[in-house]
């Protein structure tokens, strides 16, 4: 498989422009299909998870076309009900919003269950609760979630969601806007990303109210007309550059972002003495090279993000002092702690909490990216590191970063792609 070769010791400095939210847009291009008409979307990212997505939604007939790299035209008129693709499905996690998406446009739903990182048991018990509560009957067996919808169409509910869950939310979002009546959903996910997807629907004549806060009003409609959306910035990858930022030391203006979804990064990279400036579609972010231990624990949002719990794994290892880190939504987010100790770094994890003795030096080694995020976490301790890291299993990266490897390095960075041709070939010149 393919490697990162990293040369460590760079520093960073330059801009660089964020991508298209990968977290909206896994749920974006499945509620395509609940869309009669075309449905022009902008800011797209060109990354792996969402090119099966739209791979998936050819599959069941859409008509799927790229007017630019970054942009993408859909048209699910024709598409058909029937059972998407299991080798395609199964590679990624937000093959689940099809199960929503699919009940709401053709009252049934043949899904996988949802593949991949695998960092922490994520069991999608709520959102067959709310589909249930919306009329309709699941079944799971044999890798698949099927699902009917018992009068044809769903009904609108009220749905307690006994945990905050993401997922769930924006799952039962899309079954509903085409359900009968109105939904309610409680104890929803504040995430940017829902809001991304209401504000989506909503351009398409959707009415969904409330997103945002812990109390989502669906008012089901007849139909979704087609139309122009353009995606929000990601968050998560903003606060892997401002992290990678502070750990080399360097000076990044990161552009193309909504500071106000950064906060909860901003306020913990602060505290670690890092110099971040806010600006009205950017920010700077410059290290110090002499960091401050801090304790932190990941929260939904507005809360310190898990999804930026890895990165920072990787930035406190060169604190000064003892850091904690309190993981607050997965059971096992922490299986990137290994790779780092073979580079030197000194963590103990005990559950849900790692101790992290920072002030040690990082060493260059043979390392793999457990997840996504653990694999970007990976890449900025190679930066960090002395002498040469090399990265396996890198496409868990690809699915969630456009672009890594070149912007990176346009900001000093020295990373090279191996191939796996070229690794096979360098053994046979060795043997021979």
């Amino acid at each position: 498989m393919d490697q990162y070769i990293i040369r460590g010791g760079t520093r960073l400095q330059g801009e660089v422009e964020i991508s298209g939210a990968k977290n909206a847009a896994v749920a974006i291009i499945p509620a395509s299909l609940l869309v009669r008409g075309v449905c022009r979307i902008e800011n797209i990212p060109q990354i792996s998870d969402t090119d099966t997505l739209l791979t998936i939604l050819a599959e069941l007939g859409a008509r799927v076309s790229y007017l630019n790299k970054s942009t993408i035209e859909i048209d699910c008129t024709d598409a058909r009900c029937q059972g998407a693709p299991y080798d395609l499905m199964r590679k990624i996690r937000a093959s689940y919003y099809l199960i929503g998406a699919m009940l709401g446009r053709f009252g049934k739903a043949k899904t996988t269950m949802p593949g991949g990182c695998n960092f922490g048991v994520r069991p999608i018990d709520q959102h067959i609760k709310g589909m249930r509560a919306l009329g309709a009957e699941i079944n799971v067996r044999g890798g698949y979630v099927y699902a009917d919808a018992r009068e044809g169409r769903l009904r609108g509910a009220r749905i307690y969601l006994d945990k905050v869950s993401v997922g769930a939310t924006m799952n039962i979002m899309l079954a509903a806007v085409l359900a009968e009546g109105r939904t309610i959903i409680e104890n929803a996910a504040r995430e940017p990303h829902i809001v991304d997807l209401a504000n989506f629907l909503n351009s398409m004549g959707a009415d969904v109210r409330g997103a945002g806060t812990d109390t989502i009003k669906i008012n089901g409609v007849e139909e979704l007309h087609g139309g122009t959306y353009t995606i929000i910035p990601d968050q998560i990858e903003a606060g892997t550059y401002m992290v990678a930022a502070a750990a080399t030391g360097g000076e990044v203006l990161i552009t193309n972002v909504i500071p106000k979804h950064l906060e909860g990064i901003s306020a913990k990279l602060r505290e670690t003495g890092t110099f971040v400036e806010e600006y009205e579609e950017a920010v700077l972010v410059k290290g110090n090279g002499n960091l401050n231990r801090i304790n932190l624990k990941t929260m939904p949002y507005p809360g310190f993000p898990t999804d930026m719990q890895p990165q920072f794994g990787v930035l406190l290892c060169l604190a000064n002092g003892t850091s904690v880190i309190t993981e607050g939504i997965y059971d096992n987010r922490f299986k990137y702690v290994n790779e780092l100790r073979k580079m030197g770094a000194e963590i103990q994890v005990d559950g849900r909490v790692a101790v992290i003795e920072g002030g040690r030096r990082l060493s260059g080694a043979l390392v793999h990216a457990c997840d996504l995020r653990a694999g970007a976490a990976m890449v900025i301790a190679g930066m960090v590191a002395s002498g040469v890291t090399e990265i396996e299993d890198i496409h868990f990266i690809e699915r969630g970063y456009e672009r890594f490897v070149d912007k990176l390095n346009a900001l000093g960075a020295e990373i090279t792609v191996r191939s796996e041709d070229e690794e096979s070939s360098a053994r046979l010149i060795q043997i021979s």
